[in-house]
Parts: structure tokens; sequence; C-alpha cells
């Protein structure tokens, strides 16, 4: 719970909270201890959020056991799909107003003025940073963002839905436009977890034809509640048979999966000309077949998150009633379990904690 006081702030500024808040930290074991720790006070461009939501990411896990090259800040708390209402304003702060909702994101900022930036790939800034990774994210009470970088969220959204659109949704939906498939055309969705069975649906509203990928039955049938045409369990067919036998060959694949196996397989399932985009991040090399790259001129591309425009455009999406999240909402005391069920891939769609 919450203890707080209240301090004077300017008015119109909002009500800046002291004391303490609920927030799960990591801890040099590489887990997640829930604890008290002082509400964050915004500073130039920045608000204070009051959390009401948050998904939870397989990057957040990443994070806490430390997998990734960089490390992340000491004392991390994760969380980039969070949802809550403004209500205190940092100084300089004028496109944000007390009550507004809004979200985090991976990209919680970037420099706004390098060439990636200037021209629209701020997600290739290199003096970005990154929520619940560089700098505190949403596994609390409370958060910070910036003013430029936070998501402005649609009035009357369902806020457990919302959450995973804001690092699922964006993502799976820039990695969809980077496969150029136009409607009609088929795209391969490996991978059908928390990423994919959002990608399944955002596939179909953006006219593509769904081929869907897992090892396990039931994330299957989740792909096609959502709307695959056809779907290949891994575990016992040979996708990229399957896959030429029912369509002839992809136009494009999303690899959502975190399994490198995933990655060597996405060759097989195309047809010649196609676009494969990776989103996962397993660790390990990618396993291709220089020959058969070259012959079928295959472009193969990474998608890292998406920019603000992406962001507002899958927000759309959502918004208009196309995009409906799988959720489960369990309390942040449960994240370390939730953890755990993830390594062991035992979630359906995306769980998001509510505060």
């Amino acid at each position: 719970m919450t203890i707080l006081t209240e301090t004077s702030s300017s008015t119109g500024r909002g009500t800046v909270p002291s004391g303490t808040m609920r927030a799960a930290v990591t801890t040099p074991e590489h887990t997640l201890a829930v604890q008290d720790v002082s509400i964050p006070t915004p500073g130039p461009g920045q608000a204070l959020v009051r959390l009401i939501t948050s998904g939870v990411c397989h990057t957040d896990l990443h994070a806490v056991r430390g997998d990734w090259p960089v490390a992340p800040k000491a004392d991390l708390i994760p969380g980039h799909e969070g949802y809550g209402e403004v209500v205190a304003l940092g100084e300089g702060v004028t496109s944000l107003e007390i009550g507004q909702k809004v979200g985090n994101a991976w990209l919680w900022s970037a420099c706004g003025e390098c060439e990636h930036c200037r021209t629209g790939w701020e997600t290739l800034c290199e003096s970005q940073h990154n929520g619940g990774y560089s700098v505190d994210g949403s596994f609390g009470e409370y958060m910070l963002v910036d003013e430029r970088f936070a998501a402005r969220i649609p009035d009357g959204v369902d806020p457990v839905e919302v959450a995973p659109i804001l690092c699922a949704g964006v993502t799976v939906y820039k990695g969809l436009k980077m496969t150029g498939v136009k409607p009609g055309e088929w795209v391969v969705i490996s991978g059908i977890g928390g990423l994919g069975h959002i990608a399944v649906q955002y596939a179909r509203s953006m006219g593509m034809r769904v081929v869907a990928v897992d090892i396990d039955e039931s994330k299957l049938a989740l792909a096609r509640k959502h709307g695959a045409e056809v779907t290949v369990n891994a575990a016992t067919d040979d996708p990229g048979e399957a896959v030429q036998q029912a369509i002839g060959g992809a136009h494009g694949v999303l690899v959502t999966a975190v399994h490198p196996k995933a990655f060597g397989q996405a060759l097989a399932v195309t047809r010649r000309g196609a676009t494969i985009v990776f989103n996962g991040l397993p660790p390990g090399d990618f396993p291709a077949d220089i020959f058969d790259i070259v012959l079928r001129a295959i472009t193969i591309r990474g998608s890292i998150v998406g920019t603000r425009q992406d962001m507002a455009e899958a927000l759309d999406f959502f918004a208009r009633g196309e995009i409906h999240p799988t959720v489960a909402v369990e309390p942040l005391d449960d994240i370390n379990d939730i953890f755990e069920r993830m390594e062991r891939g035992q979630i359906d769609g995306r769980i998001v904690m509510k505060y």
C-alpha cells in the first residue's frame, strides 16, 4: 500500500506525493523483491504517473536475469507496459495535463537530434533511454514519463487490455509493417505468445492472411480464435514443408518466438522475394544458408519496438476495437511466480498487473 503525505506544488502542476510506494526491485540474486521505495519526483520535462495497470513482458525477465550484453541500471524497477494517470508535472511540461491518461514504453526517450531521430528512426538512437531497463519503469504504484515520449492513451479504452499494446502491440505492428506484406498476401507468425497472439490480430486488421506456427496446441487454438487461417504445430510437423504445401510459401514472416530453432525455420516457410522480420531475442546465432538467401532474394530484417508514430497508429487500431489482447489480471506480489511460468511457456497471452 502507498504511504504518502501531500506536499505543496504550484497551481496547475498537480500534487507531488511524498513518502513510499510498493514496487518490485531487482536484487543481486536476479529476482525481484516487492518492497517500499520512495515515490519519484518529476524533473524538467517529466510527469509523475499514478499507475493503474502494467503488462509483463519477456524483456522484463531478461532485465531481471541480466541476460543481455548491456546491463540494466542497478536497483531497477522493471516494466514498460504501464498505464496510468498524470498526477504531477515537472518544470517546463506543456503538452501533458493533470488527470490525463498516458503510458510508458520501451523507448522512454531519445535525443531528438541525431541522424536516426531526424529521419524518423528514433528507435535506433544511440542515446535513448529504455523504460524498465536504463530508467525505472512500471512495476510499482508510480512512475515517471518523459513528456515527449509518453504514449497518449485514447479515452474510454479498457485499462487492462491497453497495457500490452504499449510494447507487445506496437512491436508486432511495426514488425508487420516492415515485412512489406500487402493486403491479401500471406504472413507467417512464428511464436504465438504475448507478442504473437496480438500480431495475428494486427495482421488480420491490416488485411493480411495469417499462418501461425508454435509448438503448443493451446496457443495455436488461440491463434485460430484470433483469425489465423492455417496453423502448424512445429513440435510434430516440419513448418517449411507444411507452409509450402498449404500456401506455396509466405510473402513475409514475423518471428516473435524466443527459441533459436524458430529463426532457422523462418527461411523454409518463405516464397521467393519474401521478407523475414525478427522481433524475438533468443541467445545464440541465426543459422543462415547464404546461397538460399541470395538465390531466392530473401530479405532479413530486425525490428525493435516502434516510434511514437507507430505507437499512435497501434493504439488507434486498439481504440477502434480491432485488437483484443488475451489477458489475465494478477497482483504485483505474484511477479516472481509470473516470471517462472513465463520461462516454462505456461502463459497464454499476457499477464497484466492491476494496482
